[in-house]
């Protein structure tokens, strides 16, 4: 952070002294990555100077590295020719997904200026859905035919434009189907002389172009692999997905979890402006003032009783936070088990068991707590006992629907994450006020 702080500090004051040549040799020296953080802190006239600096290359690994909102506000200072020549120097699949991030009338230009090979390279990425294997694929990958050599093989991948990414060779028969992959190091010291089909791997890992970007992320991770091959449905190879791109994938979908579960859109960033997210934020705040609203109905059917026993208002906060975190603890760790693939039908019962355990006996000690201080508070046996087993019952449906709701939420395809604290707590809001209140009026004559 201090070097990218000292990076950023270099650029405002070459910027101020006006020395374009000592600037351009210093961005030259930088990584694109430090050189998008350092393009962030500076206003859009800036960016555009700083980054006409950097030649192609460089301006197309920068563009990669930006965020969405800084992204665009640079783009849309750009000319479409500029932006063209810079796209065509940039991988195909960092190219599509910058093309991805501009408006439909300025992406049609760009593409049109582009080179026409690499435009519809591009253009065939974008067709695939969102957040598929497919759109985040490079097409540029190595090759070779199951009877080549390993010396025919290797002067293949010396030639080969694709090489300098390439992290395994793979192997496709007479029609271009996928049928086995050779690691790089297994190539080189093979025997010159040896077929490629007789040390090839024939099990190969594999997904398809409509594969979801997570479920390849999660093989990738799960078989330590470098890259992952797309193939279609005949398994002619398509692509490949690489560790690198893994990597924001895995980045994106776990802030989009975490986003989700806090009530905020999955794609909001702390750059975006507050015209851009307020409708987004409005909706998940309507939906939790509907859930507030449900629960506030549950208080009101027992309004005669609070009104008759003040003290129990007092306890219903309590009531409420206890269950809000059992089931942000509990829908946390099931959700995150869904995301690495761990959740599935099979240990269902084995984690619900677990849970509901856990409820029970984490309800018990804080219900035994808490009915000490209740009584300690204010003196009355019977209301610290109910108090009590108002605790454990909310515990275990805290547990319950915390396991249940996001395995729901995901069988009927929708994202688990958004069963965070707007939903679920719901669920023990309800019932622990339903159970609290229900139990103190049935006992009221003996608590007045």
């Amino acid at each position: 952070m201090e070097e990218l702080f000292r990076l950023t500090e270099d650029v405002k004051d070459l910027l101020d002294t006006d020395r374009a040549e000592r600037l351009a040799q210093l961005l030259a020296e930088s990584h694109p990555a430090d050189v998008s953080r350092a393009l962030r802190e500076l206003p859009v006239e800036q960016q555009t100077t700083v980054f006409r600096l950097l030649s192609r290359e460089q301006a197309g690994s920068v563009l990669h590295e930006m965020d969405d909102q800084t992204l665009l506000e640079l783009v849309r200072a750009l000319d479409e020719v500029e932006l063209s020549g810079i796209l065509e120097q940039m991988p195909t699949d960092n190219a599509a997904q910058v093309v991805d991030e501009l408006s439909e009338e300025q992406a049609e230009k760009v593409l049109d200026l582009m080179k026409e090979e690499k435009s519809e390279e591009v253009q065939e990425l974008l067709e695939y859905g969102e957040k598929t294997a497919g759109r985040i694929m490079s097409p540029e990958f190595v090759a070779v035919h199951e009877e080549m050599s390993v010396a025919q093989a290797l002067d293949h991948v010396r030639k080969s434009a694709s090489s300098e990414h390439a992290f395994y060779l793979y192997v496709v028969d007479d029609h271009d189907h996928l049928v086995g992959v050779v690691p790089l190091r297994r190539l080189i010291t093979a025997d010159p002389a040896t077929p490629i089909r007789l040390i090839r791997h024939e099990d190969v890992v594999s997904v398809t172009p409509e594969t979801d970007q997570e479920e390849a992320a999660r093989l990738v991770a799960k078989y330590n692999l470098l890259a992952v091959p797309v193939v279609d449905g005949d398994r002619r190879l398509l692509g490949t997905v690489t560790v690198d791109d893994v990597i924001d994938v895995i980045q994106q979908e776990a802030t989009e979890d975490i986003q989700r579960f806090g009530g905020v859109a999955g794609d909001e960033t702390v750059l975006d402006p507050a015209q851009a997210v307020f409708t987004k934020r409005l909706v998940w705040r309507f939906i939790n003032l509907a859930t507030a609203i449900l629960a506030a109905s549950v208080i009101g059917l027992f309004e005669g009783s609070i009104r008759s026993l003040a003290t129990l208002a007092v306890f219903m906060p309590i009531v409420a936070s206890m269950g809000g975190i059992g089931t942000t603890q509990t829908a946390t760790v099931v959700v995150r088990g869904i995301a690495l693939g761990d959740m599935t039908a099979s240990v269902l019962l084995r984690v619900l068991r677990k849970e509901v355990t856990l409820g029970l006996t984490t309800g018990a000690a804080n219900g035994v707590v808490m009915a000490v201080i209740a009584y300690i508070w204010k003196g009355q046996l019977l209301l610290s006992l109910i108090l009590g087993v108002a605790l454990i019952f909310n515990m275990v449906v805290a547990a319950v629907v915390g396991t249940l709701v996001p395995l729901a939420l995901k069988t009927f395809r929708l994202d688990p994450a958004i069963a965070s604290s707007v939903i679920i707590t719901t669920f023990t809001d309800v019932f622990g006020f339903f159970s609290f209140l229900g139990l103190a009026t049935l006992l009221i004559k003996f608590l007045l």
